[in-house]
């Protein structure tokens, strides 16, 4: 996962997914009734196996494997807060949303312009029709790449060319993020 869908991500929580596996473990047993056997269907492992993780009987307790582990995260991350993330996604395609990012970003200029791509602090409004489209490629399964090429439009058409009021033309160049968050509301 790249560092804008990691953005994305968190501007969709309001609250942190549990860190632990164990403390993963109960959020998917309290979601699914307390039945061992429902977290297991949708862990792919049998009854037994979450039995096994979930014991407190000394001796008779199996940790997860690093296969069940990112299986259980990518599970309670699928999962975590569904309602909050719709509300939180339907308000910045409808309202937009502020970039916060890290990157180098500039455009072709000649050698020593102060706009030749450099690395840069950007923090920008941009508006809910950009959200849509980030939202659109992800659920397409878009790749970073297609995502930052989708951010270098719209931060090139608001930072660099004040919404089309100047600077016509220029080759956005936005590449090396090295943070990117995402304020919504």
């Amino acid at each position: 996962m790249g560092q804008i869908e990691q953005g994305l991500e968190r501007a969709l929580r309001t609250r942190p997914v549990p860190a632990s596996t164990e403390a993963r473990l109960r959020f998917l047993l309290a979601s699914h009734g307390g039945s061992t056997r429902r977290v297991a269907t949708v862990l792919g492992v049998s009854q037994r196996t979450v039995q096994r993780w979930m014991t407190k009987k000394p001796g008779a307790r199996r940790p997860p494997g690093p296969l069940q582990v990112q299986a259980i995260e990518e599970t309670v991350l699928a999962r975590w807060q569904p309602r909050i993330r719709a509300r939180r996604r339907a308000q910045a395609e409808a309202e937009g949303f502020v970039f916060h990012t890290r990157a180098r970003f500039g455009f072709a200029a000649p050698a020593g312009s102060s706009d030749d791509p450099r690395v840069r602090w950007i923090t920008q409004d941009l508006p809910g029709e950009v959200a849509r489209e980030l939202f659109a490629a992800r659920d397409a399964g878009a790749g970073e790449q297609q995502q930052t090429v989708i951010l270098a439009r719209a931060l090139g058409h608001a930072y660099f060319r004040e919404w089309g009021r100047r600077a016509h033309g220029l080759h956005i160049a936005f590449s090396d993020v090295e943070f990117a968050d995402f304020s919504i509301g």
